[in-house]
């Protein structure tokens, strides 16, 4: 279990792994905006509030600073978010909730990381292999309620 006072830090380098930071990464609000791609260090990054799953079964429902670090990324391509030379303004700041963090192998170990938002929009990342980081970075805040969608609200249905 997470300490609360230190965070949360994962370090993912198989598709096991990515399961685990994808659990704990379920439901992060994020924005365009927070997301960025550093093709010299080919590296792939997004900040984000992520709501503290572990937490909430044992004490208040919190939100936390987190940064997702994707490394060893080749190529990202999305879709679903808009183009981001239109409307710029609008796009960026776009609320998105992160659902899944997925692996697919294409020629092992390289594959394709793929982000999907609760939107319908895809975040798909070609990698040598899997290397990525869930870091807790920051301040915790209330969150106002579970998170939630469609899909797993039984109303809804």
């Amino acid at each position: 279990m997470p300490n609360r006072d230190h965070g949360l830090k994962l370090l993912a380098l198989d598709r096991e792994g990515l399961g685990v930071i994808s659990a704990h990464a379920q439901n992060t609000c994020l924005r365009r905006s927070d997301m960025a791609w550093l093709p010299k260090q080919r590296r792939f990054v997004l900040a984000g509030m992520r709501f503290d799953w572990v937490g909430a079964k044992t004490g208040p429902a919190e939100r936390v600073s987190s940064v997702l670090r994707f490394d060893r990324v080749l190529k990202v391509s999305h879709l679903g978010l808009g183009d981001k030379d239109k409307d710029k303004d609008k796009d960026k700041d776009a609320p998105l909730n992160l659902l899944a963090v997925t692996f697919e192998k294409t020629d092992p170990p390289a594959g394709l990381i793929l982000l999907a938002f609760a939107d319908g929009a895809l975040v798909r990342l070609e990698v040598e292999c899997v290397e990525v980081e869930l870091c807790d970075m920051g301040p915790r805040l209330p969150a106002d309620a579970c998170p939630g969608h469609a899909l797993t609200d039984a109303s809804a249905v």
